[in-house]
């Protein structure tokens, strides 16, 4: 009998929910509780008035403590902890800042009129763990430079930690030479990062698992992939009629940790033969998708030609529906028009990176890694492990 995809009980809805964690009382770590946060309140981007925390009462608030401690015990320790953000993605920052239950930190970013980067902290970060929302997305140059010069402000300000948080990671697809006299910029880019100043780098969903190894520096990679699956299983597709797909050979882990996670779905491959960059030509199809619903699972969708492609060969080998997943939604075009053409039952991605308007189109669906970043930041400065179900790499590593 057909039964349905049913939500982890260790896979939260991160994408709507925040948390109600409670972390009891002990030296070694600091008490958090729920706070209030109003996501309509007008984004500022220079941190908006500092309004400080707005306690809940009732229950939440362990008898054991007074107000006073409580209210000391908290400010103690979030104002150790400062969050700025670049221009790259400012409402990804003021999400992760409201799940903390902070403000954003005061920053003044402008160009000089030849486009030089002035970067200026407006509030002191002495002692701090400091921690940078910047994704290096299109513009990639000039986000990337961006991150480069907050790092060496927030260095030269005596910040205790810097810890670089890049949801989206550019020129990760330049991991490894495939013809000779070709250049590896993902190593390049992590030296640069590296010798800003940046103690630790805190990344989602890299192309590969191997650019941790560029960086000299810790890295804490966490997946959007669990904020995918959940809502995935509020759908209520049955098991029997779900295949996971991988666009290409090189993503067969990616999609089997995801099938895996899936009441353990049958997994198809998409072969196809690459004839340069952003030019893919799709050969055949490993395995069965005849009256299935087809999830094919990608890490990002640039030009959208290979999961295209894939999507339009499901359909002709019978696939009843086909959903696209993908954490970083690059979409470049000709990618809209695409991804719109009828081929996709719903585009599912992450807002890793800011999507204009424009991008838009009824099929597409976006959710929020804000609470997994937010979430990974408080382990990270709390000095707790990540290491457990949400959080987790899935197994792909």
């Amino acid at each position: 009998m057909a039964s349905l995809v049913q939500p982890s009980p260790t896979l939260p809805a991160l994408h709507l929910r925040r948390s109600s964690l409670i972390r009891p009382p002990s030296s070694s770590s600091s008490v958090r509780f729920p706070l209030k946060c109003n996501a309509a309140d007008p984004y500022k981007f220079d941190g908006g008035n500092s309004s400080g925390f707005h306690l809940l009462t009732g229950d939440t608030v362990p008898a054991s403590f007074s107000r006073t401690r409580l209210e000391d015990s908290i400010y103690k320790n979030t104002t150790r902890l400062r969050i700025f953000s670049g221009t790259a993605n400012p409402a990804l920052a003021q999400e992760i800042s409201c799940y903390l239950g902070l403000d954003l930190g005061k920053i003044k970013i402008k160009r000089f009129a030849d486009g030089e980067i002035y970067v200026q902290l407006q509030e002191s970060v002495r002692g701090c763990d400091v921690f940078l929302v910047q994704p290096t997305c299109p513009p990639a140059n000039e986000n990337l430079m961006e991150l480069l010069v907050m790092i060496d402000a927030c260095r030269r300000a005596s910040a205790k930690t810097i810890t670089a948080v890049i949801p989206y990671f550019g020129y990760a697809r330049a991991d490894r030479k495939t013809q000779g006299r070709e250049s590896i910029a993902a190593k390049l880019v992590a030296n640069l990062i590296t010798q800003s100043g940046a103690d630790r780098v805190l990344a989602c969903d890299l192309h590969s698992g191997q650019s941790m190894g560029y960086f000299d520096i810790p890295v804490d990679h966490v997946y959007g992939q669990p904020v995918i699956l959940d809502y995935l299983a509020s759908k209520g597709i049955s098991s029997d009629d779900l295949v996971v797909v991988s666009p290409d050979v090189g993503g067969v882990a990616r999609a089997r940790a995801f099938a895996k996670k899936l009441s353990d779905a049958p997994l198809a491959i998409v072969d196809k033969r690459r004839h340069g960059h952003n030019v893919a030509e799709v050969m055949n199809l490993i395995g069965d998708v005849k009256g299935k619903v087809a999830i094919m699972v990608d890490d990002m969708i640039d030009t959208a030609g290979t999961i295209s492609k894939g999507a339009a060969l499901l359909h002709q080998e019978g696939a009843r529906e086909v959903y696209a997943c993908t954490t970083h939604a690059v979409f470049s075009p000709p990618a809209i028009s695409r991804l719109s053409s009828g081929l996709f039952q719903e585009v599912i991605i992450t807002n890793t990176i800011p999507l204009s308007e424009k991008n838009y189109f009824p099929q597409l669906t976006v959710l929020s890694v804000a609470n997994l970043l937010g979430e990974t930041i408080w382990r990270v400065h709390d000095d707790c492990s990540g290491a457990i179900e949400p959080f987790s790499t899935l197994g792909i590593d």
